[in-house]
């Protein structure tokens, strides 16, 4: 890889680990389902109209936009606005790459290797240590939650690989058009529109700043960057760069928030990140006798196959 793009893939890891900090940050401004529904608003306006046409079929584009944008972003933002640290966020969502793993292999009929089923196991001890870690100093529930919205992520990956989209910043631009009613919907259900109107009414240049970055500089560069990457490289030599995601997450948090790291929380995270990258890297085993309607389709860019930032 040369230089210049070597520089962009670590850019990419670094934009897409201080998002969290930037979440934060934006969860003091607005309600977290009103948040994540801005971020794919802006996110999806105006590039749907110049991206051209949708590359894939409707069905993929809603399942992934339902799973990845309502479920796995609406989980997020509402686990961190109920306690969880940035920084532990960033980290505690890299075990997607183990339930990616599990779906692949219920749906797809990929076997894992020995080597995989070991980093999968140690990825859960990372996820146990960081549980411990969480639990004497946080809410253990906002903590499930997060976990949640990484079992999500998990299964829109899965999903993605079915639907293989030709053009991924395409099929982002696309997918982001889905949450957003939904999302809205659910705020004005939960969150209260009288919340919602406050929120916006009090809208100013650091609140709309988070809503561009986690829109346009997360999503649309980040996203793009990501894509342009591939299309030069081999995702095996891309995808290991998504593993300093959560270094750039929680040290941006500690940097900006002040978010402390403890000691358990360092063990958490080499634990996490070995563990990912053992189930990242390690290839997996297609079932010998596929039924007609599995396929086995290329590995997705990010670590445990994902296509998205956060």
């Amino acid at each position: 890889m040369r230089p210049a793009h070597l520089a962009l893939a670590v850019l990419v890891a670094a934009v897409w680990g201080v998002n969290f900090t930037v979440i934060e940050i934006g969860l003091g401004h607005f309600p977290p389902l009103l948040f994540s529904a801005l971020r794919f608003l802006v996110a999806a306006l105006p590039a749907v109209f110049l991206v051209g046409r949708p590359k894939v079929a409707w069905k993929w584009i809603v399942a992934v936009g339902l799973t990845l944008g309502v479920a796995k972003f609406g989980l997020l933002f509402v686990g961190m606005d109920q306690g969880m640290p940035a920084g532990l966020s960033s980290l505690v969502l890299q075990i997607q790459s183990v339930f990616t793993a599990a779906v692949a292999f219920a749906v797809l009929g990929e076997r894992p290797t020995r080597l995989r089923l070991l980093g999968m196991a140690v990825a859960l001890a990372g996820i146990g240590v960081a549980a411990v870690d969480e639990g004497t100093s946080g809410p253990l529930g906002a903590f499930a939650l997060v976990v949640a919205a990484a079992a999500c992520w998990g299964v829109s990956n899965v999903l993605t690989r079915r639907a293989s989209p030709p053009d991924p910043l395409n099929f982002m631009v696309w997918v982001s058009t889905v949450p957003v009613l939904p999302l809205l919907g659910l705020s004005l259900l939960t969150e209260g529109p009288s919340r919602d109107l406050a929120a916006l009414r009090a809208l100013d240049w650091q609140g709309a700043g988070t809503v561009v970055y986690v829109a346009w500089v997360t999503t649309v560069f980040g996203f793009g960057a990501w894509g342009w990457l591939l299309r030069r490289h081999p995702a095996s030599t891309v995808a290991p760069f998504s593993l300093l995601v959560p270094v750039f997450g929680m040290s941006s948090a500690a940097l900006f928030l002040g978010e402390p790291v403890s000691v358990l929380r360092w063990c958490a995270a080499a634990l996490l990140v070995g563990g990912v990258a053992l189930t990242s890297l390690a290839p997996a085993r297609t079932a010998p006798a596929p039924t007609p309607s599995v396929v086995h389709l290329v590995d997705l860019p990010t670590s445990g196959g994902s296509r998205t930032g956060s």
